[in-house]
């Protein structure tokens, strides 16, 4: 057992000495805790942050404008738990509208439109005879999307699409995939050559093609695109487990093992496993990769996560050719996203396939 902390520890060591993976892994904690606090630090905590304004629509970076809340009275009589605003975001069924000015005239209050300048007017005790307790500056600080709506909010929404994905594909891959590949490099023979078939042909269809046709037989949705993609990942898990089975397999201290009689299922999952992790987590970092970037498309495609919910592929989709009208931006931010948390990943794949390798 020290042997094996021991090992642990100079990987830990090694990878310490690789700034580039350090601050890789760092990245994904950060986007991590993003995904997980996401309402909280969203300016806009609404459901899917889909308050929509479309007198300012696709604003640069950095807009401001005042915006005034009309209350509702249902919006008095709905309360919401903490938990429910944490999961889901808050329900509000205010109306919020930009504005340009605003005065009290005549116990009314006149509110110019943002857009037009037309005027409306309200009775000041429809907001409690206090009005400038329900206006206020809104800066949109990435701007915002074609429908009005906060960019920088439904990016760090989006963020919970885009790394949960990673998380389910990848448990749902090692789920299915380590069983699998463990006890075709195990038994060999006849197992083997019958899983290999079965795994060659999966790894014969395209992924993009295979996860569209589950997805299409799931049916559209948030979780089923998530299983979708955990079910096309498998194979790549279970090749690498074979491998590594059929090679460790062959060690003295599994020999010794099945001269004690220990079954071959203690075997595999006590004596085996544990000693070819290493490849295990390489491979799943490479997969939390390849998830997102398949979510993205799919999304791109509009088989992913369904409007209203934010998804980096689907913000690109709404707003790529904005590319050739002057707004790269609302294509270009989600975009970057994307790739940061794909190389994030790829980086600390690459520097824990170095720390792990014994050979080195």
């Amino acid at each position: 057992m020290k042997d094996s902390n021991s090992l642990w520890q100079v990987a830990l060591q090694k990878f310490k000495q690789k700034k580039t993976g350090v601050f890789s892994f760092c990245y994904i904690i950060l986007c991590g805790l993003i995904a997980i606090f996401c309402y909280i630090l969203a300016p806009d905590n609404s459901y899917a942050a889909n308050n929509m304004h479309l007198e300012i629509h696709s604003k640069p970076p950095g807009f401001s404008v005042k915006m005034l809340t009309i209350p509702t009275s249902s919006s008095k009589e709905q309360k919401q738990s903490w938990f429910s605003i944490f999961m889901n975001g808050k329900i509000n069924n205010d109306n919020e509208t930009p504005i340009k000015y605003i005065k009290v005239k005549n116990q009314e209050l006149e509110v110019a439109n943002y857009s037009d300048g037309l005027i409306k007017q309200y009775p000041i005790s429809l907001f409690e005879n206090q009005p400038e307790k329900y206006i206020r500056q809104k800066t949109f600080w990435f701007g915002t999307d074609k429908y009005g709506r906060d960019l920088l909010s439904r990016l760090l929404i989006g963020a919970r699409i885009s790394f949960f994905i990673g998380f389910i594909a990848v448990f749902i891959s090692l789920i299915i995939g380590i069983p699998i590949g463990a006890v075709a490099g195990y038994f060999g023979g006849k197992i083997d050559t019958l899983i290999m078939w079965f795994i060659n042909i999966t790894w014969s269809i395209p992924t993009l093609l295979l996860v569209i046709a589950i997805t299409l037989a799931l049916g559209k949705g948030f979780w089923q695109v998530f299983i979708a993609v955990g079910l096309t990942m498998w194979v790549e898990v279970a090749r690498v487990v074979r491998g590594q089975v059929i090679t460790t397999k062959q060690q003295q201290y599994v020999e010794a093992a099945k001269a004690l009689g220990f079954s071959d299922f203690r075997i595999i999952f006590k004596h085996i496993l544990p000693n070819i992790l290493a490849p295990i987590i390489v491979i799943s970092a490479a997969n939390f990769a390849a998830a997102i970037l398949i979510e993205s498309g799919l999304s791109f495609l509009g088989i992913g996560a369904q409007p209203p919910t934010p998804s980096w592929g689907a913000m690109i989709k709404n707003h790529y050719n904005y590319i050739i009208l002057g707004k790269p931006y609302l294509a270009i931010i989600p975009g970057l996203a994307i790739m940061s948390l794909v190389m994030a990943f790829m980086l600390v794949g690459n520097t824990l396939r170095d720390a792990l390798d014994v050979k080195t």
